[in-house]
Order: structure tokens, then C-alpha cells, then sequence
């Protein structure tokens, strides 16, 4: 303990002679770095969140569970203003009561799969005979009329490949030499596309539009024929596959078939046995619910107020989307991000923190449908990109920082290209060097909530994270679970946000804008 506070106390002392113009709380940072890094609750928040609640499709059960278990813990904490609000509708929720697949003949072999998210169910045990469908073209789907009610189908395509091996870790972290790229990054101008590139991307198009066309004539016919099931391909390998949705969650989406998506190992073993001319016969029963009692989307939103007579009205933000996929409990993706919020709020209040700023914590849903969470929040609160007309808040909001990219440690922060907070980061981040966060950069990073308030001219940032096993196991997969969370690496992620959070609550003015972006087109 004394040998951390030893090197904190020589960040801060580094911190002051480099960045003197921006003040740091040496005995605060020190006081959160305490609570957080030998304190911490951020695994036994993100249990709750994920083993305890379960997968929190958008709205689903398990995301209203997790919702009211957030609001309860909130309130025992004793943050205020703790509610739910609605950002708009949604549409229905769903989710899986019950799956089981496996194949009979040639022989008995479980499969690892699940039902595509928004999808029925099959009314019942099913086994039949697996079907290949073999059409290049809607003319060829004539010759199966009549002759699939009921049967289990694979679709035929050239895009089913053979798996190749992977030889690179799937857990990795930055290196010095990446974080320094990142650091030397310049502004990103606005990409061209020369004559090449777009006719390139209009061929692709095409291509897609085709395919695209097809499969709708496919699932048409299956739709009419009264298929048992579809098996689809999933992405992925070793065991882990990638999950999606398979029908629209609007209230009058039209009906679809009930789909398995099938890891890639089962997928590719039954497709082998097909081509080679093998009887394949599949049993399955598949339950799922819908829900659309009440298609609004809501977001949990908590504060500690301000105490500052002048500033109290004014607000530091800090949130992370609580929805998730479900074939996994959504732990990386994204209760990892949650917790740490959670954390480093819970980190401020143990600390008997009473911020200048009001302080607000927003746990976004529907951000894996597109953002809704946020973007509906934004238009209500700050402005409507529509108009990019201010509403009363916009002016009242010093910065929202957001955190959605696994369970990764942050090692700096992307600026989202506003250069005017460079130093007072890199003045922030100093007492953590000893956690390996230090890179500031001036890029963008996209995909996740933060977009919302930086698409209305707001200081909306999102920390650089270690990728860990991110992307090659975890996210959108059956393998997303807390297992695969890493808890010193949440913990000094809360105790770095805690500290940003402090630092901005306290600052005597606010966070630097960039210049009020244009209103935006309608999609």
C-alpha cells in the first residue's frame, strides 16, 4: 500500500510541474484509488448483472430485471432521482424458454446453437428428416412445393466454407508501439471515394441486394410451405458462435420461420453429410416467448446531486448500454462497461464525495438495435439532430463518458477529435500511468453511446481499452459470460472513470466544445 501511494504521490508531482495550468486533487485521487483498487465491487455488480439477471435482450425479462435490480441498488447507495425513463418505443421484447437440437441419425450428437432473437418457437417436439435446399435462382425453389411441411432445411451456398485454424492469441493487449500510434494520430479528414471505390462499392452492392433478394424468396417459400425449422450458419469457431436476429421486433413485424443459428462445427458436420449423399435426421423443440404489453425502451438514470450554488444545475455524465444478445449473459458486452460505471459511482459516494456538478449515471438500452437509448435520450434532454437546435440542458452538460468495448483495462482516452481537452486528459490520466493508462488521442471511435452527444455538439468521450479477447470470442457470442470477465482489470478501470468524473464535477469551468455539428439529414 505505502509503495503505490509512493508512486502516485511522484504522477501527481509530474502531473503539476507538466501540466500546471490544469489542477489536480492529489488526496481525492488518492482516496478513490484506495476504495476502487482495494475495495472493489465491481464483480460482485457485474454477477448481478449478468448470472444473476441473465442475457438482457431489448426489452426482454432479463433486461427488466437487471433494470429493477440497478434501480434497488441505486437507491440503497443513496443516489437520487433514481427512475426509469422512457426514450420512446421500441417494439416487443422476447426471449428463449427452451432449446434442444440434436441429431438422430447417422448417429445421436447434441448441437450447439440458438434461436435467432424475435423468432418462434416450433409449437412442439419436432424430428424430421434435414432437407438441403439447393436454388440458384427463385425459379428453382418450384420443385420443393408441396414437399417441405414440417421438415428441418439447410440452405445450399457457396459461402459455406471449410473452417481454417487460428494461430494468433485471443487474448491480447496494447503494446507501447500501438498506444503510441494511437498518440500520433493527426485529425481524420472526411474520406473520398474516387471512381474506383465506388464503382467497386456499387458492384458489392449489387451483389448484396441479390443475395438479399434471394434469401427473402427463400424464407417466403419456406414461410408458405410451413417448415419444422432453419438451420443457418453461424459465425464463429471452436465452439463459439456469434448470435444476431432473425425477424424484426417491431409490433406488426411480419411472421417468420423458426430459426436455429448452428455453430459452425454442427453446421458444417451435417452439410458434409448431406453433400456425400447421408440420410441426416434432426430432432428439436424450441420455446420462446414475445413480449409487447409495453413497447416503450427505457434507460435507468440515477444521480448525486450538485452542492455548488452556481454549479449544481450543471452536469457530469457517465453511462454504458445495459442491453446485451442472448446467447451469452452479455458480460463483456457490455455489463463489463455498466459495472465499472456502477463502480465508479458507488467508489464517489463511499469516498462521501459532494460534487460542485450534479453527477448522472445512464444505463442505456437498445443500444445493440442502433443506439436508441441514448439517441432518444439526447433528442430529449440536449438537442434533435434533426434541427441541432439546443435545449436547456445542452448548455448545462460539462461531458458524458461512456465505456463499451469489453472487459479490457483503459489505457487512455479518444478525444473524438476535439483537441481543446488534450491536456487537461493527459493532466488526468498522469496519477494512472502505474495502471498503464496514458495514451491520449485525437481519433474518433465509433459504435457505442457516446456518439450521441458528440453528434450534438456535445464532449462525449470514450476510453481506450485492451482489446483482451473482445472480438475473436466474446462479443455478440455464446461465450459472452462472466467468466470471461477480468476483475482487476474493471477495477482500475472504475478508479480511473471515478477520478474523471471527480475531476470534472470540480473543474471551475467546463469541458471544451467543438463546433455545434450541422443538422442532419433524415435516414
Amino acid at each position: 500500500m505505502m509503495k503505490k501511494f509512493t508512486f502516485s504521490a511522484v504522477a501527481l508531482g509530474l502531473c503539476f510541474s507538466a501540466f500546471a495550468q490544469e489542477p489536480i486533487n492529489s488526496a481525492i485521487v488518492q482516496k478513490i484509488r484506495t476504495e476502487g483498487l482495494d475495495k472493489s465491487k465491481a464483480m460482485d455488480i457485474a454477477y448481478h448483472i449478468t448470472d444473476v439477471a441473465g442475457p438482457r435482450l431489448s426489452n426482454s425479462p432479463g433486461l427488466k430485471r437487471a433494470q429493477d435490480w440497478a434501480v434497488k441498488y441505486f437507491k440503497e447507495m443513496g443516489l437520487e432521482n433514481v427512475h426509469l425513463e422512457a426514450w420512446g418505443d421500441f417494439g416487443k421484447g422476447w426471449q428463449v424458454d427452451k432449446y434442444y437440437a440434436a441429431t438422430t441419425l447417422p448417429f445421436y450428437r447434441p448441437i450447439i446453437a440458438s434461436p435467432k432473437a424475435w423468432t418462434p418457437g416450433t409449437n412442439g417436439p419436432i424430428k424430421s428428416e434435414v432437407v438441403l435446399i439447393k436454388a440458384d435462382t427463385i425459379t428453382d425453389l418450384a420443385k420443393y412445393k408441396g414437399k417441405l411441411k414440417g421438415k428441418i432445411v439447410m440452405i445450399e451456398s457457396v459461402m459455406t466454407q471449410p473452417l481454417k485454424g487460428s494461430y494468433t492469441a485471443d487474448v491480447t493487449r496494447y503494446t507501447d508501439e500501438s498506444l503510441e500510434k494511437m498518440a500520433a494520430a493527426q485529425p481524420q479528414a472526411a474520406p473520398g471515394v474516387g471512381r474506383q471505390g465506388a464503382n467497386a462499392g456499387g458492384n458489392q452492392r449489387a451483389m448484396m441486394m441479390r443475395m438479399m433478394s434471394m434469401r427473402a424468396g427463400i424464407d417466403s417459400m419456406l414461410l408458405a410451405e410451413k417448415i419444422g425449422l432453419k438451420l443457418t450458419y453461424a459465425r464463429g469457431s471452436y465452439g463459439t458462435f456469434f448470435t444476431s436476429n432473425g425477424a424484426s421486433y417491431k409490433l406488426d413485424a411480419k411472421p417468420v420461420n423458426p430459426e436455429l443459428e448452428v455453430s459452425s462445427e454442427d453446421y458444417l458436420h451435417i452439410l458434409r453429410l448431406l453433400r456425400g449423399g447421408e440420410k441426416v435426421e434432426l430432432e428439436a423443440e424450441v420455446k420462446t416467448s414475445f413480449y409487447d404489453k409495453d413497447p416503450k425502451g427505457y434507460n435507468v438514470i440515477a444521480e448525486i446531486p450538485g452542492t455548488d450554488p452556481t454549479l449544481k444545475s450543471e452536469i457530469v455524465m457517465l453511462g454504458g448500454h445495459y442491453d446485451s444478445w442472448h446467447s451469452g449473459t452479455g458480460a463483456t458486452d457490455n455489463a463489463a462497461g455498466s459495472a465499472v460505471m456502477i463502480e465508479a459511482i458507488r467508489i464517489l459516494k463511499a469516498i462521501d464525495f459532494k460534487p460542485k456538478r450534479t453527477i448522472r449515471i445512464a444505463l442505456w438500452s437498445s443500444e445493440e438495435q442502433g443506439l436508441f437509448g441514448s439517441r432518444g435520450y439526447v433528442k430529449s434532454h440536449f438537442a434533435d439532430p434533426a434541427d441541432m437546435k439546443p435545449k436547456a440542458e445542452h448548455e448545462k452538460l460539462s461531458a458524458y463518458y461512456n465505456l463499451d468495448n469489453g472487459t479490457g483495462t483503459i489505457r487512455g482516452v479518444y478525444l473524438q477529435g476535439n483537441a481543446a481537452v488534450k491536456d487537461i486528459f493527459q493532466t488526468w490520466l498522469t496519477p494512472f500511468a502505474d495502471l498503464g493508462a496514458k495514451t491520449i488521442t485525437i481519433s474518433n471511435t465509433s459504435g457505442t453511446d457516446h456518439q450521441a452527444f458528440d453528434g450534438v455538439g456535445l464532449p462525449g468521450f470514450q476510453f481506450i481499452q485492451d482489446p483482451m479477447d473482445y472480438n475473436p470470442r466474446t462479443h455478440h457470442s455464446n461465450q459472452d459470460v462472466f467468466d470471461r470477465l477480468d476483475g482487476e482489470d474493471l477495477k482500475k478501470s472504475a478508479t480511473i472513470v471515478a477520478s474523471f468524473v471527480y475531476h470534472t464535477s470540480e473543474r471551475a469551468e467546463k469541458l471544451p466544445r467543438k463546433t455545434m455539428p450541422t443538422p442532419q439529414a433524415p435516414r
